[in-house]
C-alpha cells in the first residue's frame, strides 16, 4: 500500500445518505479475481444507463470532479454486506479519502485496512463540505499527521483516528508488512526452535 500524509485534491461531493456496499460495487461484477480493475464499475447502475450511456446528472460523471482523490458522502456509508470489493472499487477508481459522519464498521475497517482513509465529520461539517463542492471545484487538504481537513476557503476540521490505523496508514503498511517489522524476530525464534 502507498502511505497517506497530505492529500490535496477537489472533492468530490455525493449527497446521499445509507450508501450500501451493493450501490457502491454490484454483484454482478465480484466475480474477478483480482484487487484491481474494479473501479471501472463504481457506482456502476447510478452512472450509467443499461444500453451503457453516462446518466450526465451523476456527480462522477461531472469533469469536474474527474480525477478527484475524495469522496464526501452522508451518513452510515458503506453499510449493507461486508464485501471487501467496496474499497477495491472506490480506491481503484482514484479516491484515496472517504469523508462521512458515519460508516458501516466493517466498511470502515476494509477502508483502513487497504489503505483508504475514512474520516468521520459531523452531520454539519459533512453538508457544508457538500454544498461547498456542489458550487464550486472545492478543494481540501487532509493532514492525516495532524488529523485535519482543511478548505481552499480557510475553513479548518478535525477528525479522530485510532493511533494502530494512523500509524499503519501514514507508513502505508498492511498487516502483512506490519508481521514483517518483526522479520528477525520471527527468524531467532525458528532458530532457538530447530536447536532444541
Amino acid at each position: 500500500m502507498k502511505p497517506i500524509n497530505k492529500i490535496t485534491s477537489v472533492l468530490t461531493p455525493l449527497d446521499r445518505k445509507n450508501v450500501d456496499t451493493d450501490q457502491i460495487i454490484s454483484k454482478e461484477f465480484l466475480k474477478r479475481i483480482e484487487r484491481t480493475g474494479f473501479g471501472k464499475y463504481l457506482f456502476y447502475h447510478w452512472r450509467f444507463r443499461s444500453d451503457g450511456s453516462e446518466i450526465e446528472d451523476f456527480v462522477l460523471n461531472d469533469p469536474r470532479f474527474q480525477g478527484s482523490e475524495i469522496l464526501v458522502a452522508q451518513e452510515n456509508f458503506g453499510c449493507g454486506s461486508s464485501r471487501e470489493h467496496a474499497p477495491w472499487a472506490i480506491q481503484d477508481y482514484g479516491f484515496n479519502v472517504v469523508i462521512a459522519p458515519s460508516y458501516a464498521d466493517i466498511f470502515y475497517n476494509n477502508c483502513v485496512k487497504n489503505g483508504i482513509l475514512p474520516i468521520r465529520l459531523t452531520d454539519q461539517e459533512v453538508n457544508e463540505l457538500i454544498q461547498k463542492g456542489k458550487h464550486e471545484n472545492f478543494k481540501l487538504e487532509i493532514n492525516l499527521e495532524e488529523q485535519t481537513v482543511t478548505g481552499q476557503d480557510g475553513s479548518r476540521y478535525e477528525f479522530t483516528i485510532d493511533p494502530y490505523w494512523k500509524e499503519m496508514l501514514l507508513k502505508g503498511w498492511d498487516e502483512i508488512a506490519l508481521t514483517f517489522q518483526f522479520d528477525s524476530y520471527i527468524a531467532a525464534y525458528e532458530e532457538r526452535k530447530q536447536s532444541v
